[in-house]
């Protein structure tokens, strides 16, 4: 049976006006109970409805009060110091390559935590901009009241992941990937191989065998929302395997695609997230440079952790 989430079932907008579409609720518990999610069935059965549909103000608040929970999660995990340790030195890379003021997209950036975090540190450089695409303009509206609150100059848009308007010197994404089924990631990082672009780092759930025990213990401890709870369970048992995220990202075909190991963990059950990487092939010998021993953390298909040594096929496909 699929895992669904329920967060991907509640809310709904037209890609190309923005417009709501109308949630029916007794749909979303059909399609819940037909998955056999008893536990999520309870959840949306709570949920306010206006006859038929669903509350579309009482559903904005719950997204915002969740991934406001998700932003905690995300900076026990450091989520914001984990990007600056693989963003800088490919920062660093493309300005010495030449290609203008490095501009970084955070793609499905939510209530823009990372973004928010990176323009707040000023670990990228004063001359970095940071936009921030999400798909739901409610959160789109709550990173950007945040980020004028904080007094940041980082920017958020609406945008869809498959379509992407915004150029970037280098695409992020964060708890993204699984959202996607397996057949559509290999477009969704074709959309990030153009002109202009340096690469990518992507970080999403590591697909080990204790990620759903491990999502269900965190998120009991450390979120409020039975929503947020359900879904992150579902989230981990959504996670794409090493070989499914390599395969699709080599379908960009500009890019050398690693994943990024911290050498530092010796059981790969502790690497809770982890990031595939892509970048120009001529910017990768500047990056291990940049990263210096973290470039050990660089693995390629196969499960072969980076060297110096690529021959002629080239590295990461």
């Amino acid at each position: 049976m699929p895992v669904l989430e329920i967060s991907d079932l509640i809310g709904a907008w037209d890609p190309v006006t923005g417009e709501r579409a109308p949630i029916v609720k007794r749909e979303v518990i059909a399609r819940l109970r037909e998955a056999g999610h008893r536990r999520a069935v309870r959840i949306v059965e709570r949920m306010p409805a206006s006859g038929e549909l669903l509350e579309p103000a009482a559903v904005d608040r719950l997204f915002v009060r969740v991934h406001t929970e998700l932003q905690r999660l995300g900076e026990e995990l450091h989520m914001a110091r984990r990007f600056a340790e693989l963003l800088a030195p490919l920062v660093a890379a493309a300005r010495r390559a030449g290609t203008g003021p490095p501009r970084i997209v955070d793609v499905g950036c939510g209530i823009g935590y990372v973004t928010r975090a990176l323009a707040a540190s000023g670990a990228l450089g004063g001359d970095v901009e940071l936009v921030g695409v999400d798909f739901n303009p409610v959160l789109v509206a709550e990173a950007a009241r945040l980020a004028k609150d904080e007094g940041l100059t980082c920017r958020f848009v609406r945008g869809d992941a498959f379509g992407l308007t915004e150029p970037a010197t280098l695409y992020i994404s964060s708890g993204v990937l699984h959202h996607f089924p397996a057949e559509s990631l290999a477009g969704f990082f074709q959309a990030q191989d153009r002109p202009g672009t340096a690469g990518f780092v992507h970080y999403d759930i590591a697909a080990t065998r204790l990620a759903p025990l491990g999502a269900r213990v965190f998120h009991r401890a450390r979120m409020r929302e039975p929503l947020g709870r359900h879904d992150g369970v579902a989230s981990a048992k959504r996670a794409h395997g090493d070989r499914v995220l390599l395969d699709a990202a080599s379908r960009a075909t500009g890019m050398r695609v690693f994943l990024f190991e911290p050498i530092r963990h010796t059981n790969p059950f502790c690497a809770s997230m982890r990031p595939v990487v892509g970048m120009r092939p001529e910017l990768v010998e500047e990056a291990r440079r940049a990263l210096g021993r973290r470039a050990r953390g660089l693995v390629r298909a196969g499960g072969v952790r980076d060297g110096h040594d690529d021959g002629p096929e080239g590295a990461g496909r």
